[in-house]
Parts: structure tokens; sequence; C-alpha cells
């Protein structure tokens, strides 16, 4: 047989930048600036991204009980956190 071919289409689009003045805290920039070289992008990237999140029009969006809006951001997980593991751990003891 033929071997399996693969395509590829890029689509040339232009994407228009704005520069945006922020006042951060020395130390969440240091963090986040960490943060961004371990994992190989931008300061700018990591900022874009959380700001698509915050305002995705198209994402479903659900009540959130104001008990649990206070319970966001309060668990800290160590750096070395790896959630997949984590899971796999779960439902393999929950299903053994």
């Amino acid at each position: 047989m033929f071997p399996k071919q693969t395509r590829i289409f890029v689509l040339n689009t232009r994407i228009m930048t704005t520069k945006l003045t922020l006042t951060v805290d020395e130390e969440v920039i240091k963090k986040a600036k960490s943060y961004a070289k371990q994992t190989g992008r931008s300061l700018s990237e990591l900022v874009e991204k959380y700001l698509e999140t915050l305002t995705d029009e198209h994402r479903e969006t659900k009540q959130i009980s104001p008990r649990l809006k206070k319970l966001v951001g309060s668990v800290k997980l160590p750096a070395n956190f790896d959630e997949k593991k984590e899971l796999a751990a779960y439902f393999e003891s929950k299903h053994l």
C-alpha cells in the first residue's frame, strides 16, 4: 500500500498587537518571569492567554456559589504537582 500522507495547511493571518503597561508587584513579576522561562513562553504570552481566558465569550459560563468563589486560589499546590499523574493514581485506586 501507499504510505500514509500528512497534509499541513497554514493560514496566513495578520495579528495586531498593542503595548500594555501594567503595575505589578515586583515579586510577582520575578515569579512570573521565572515561570515563563521554565515553560518556554514569554511573559506577554502568559498575560495574553490569561486575559483571553477571563474574557472568552464563547465558553459556557456557570454560576459559582459565593462560598466556592472564596475558595478559588486558596489552595497552593507544590511546584512539581503533576495533575495527570494524580488523576491516574486516583482513578486507579478507585477502580481497583
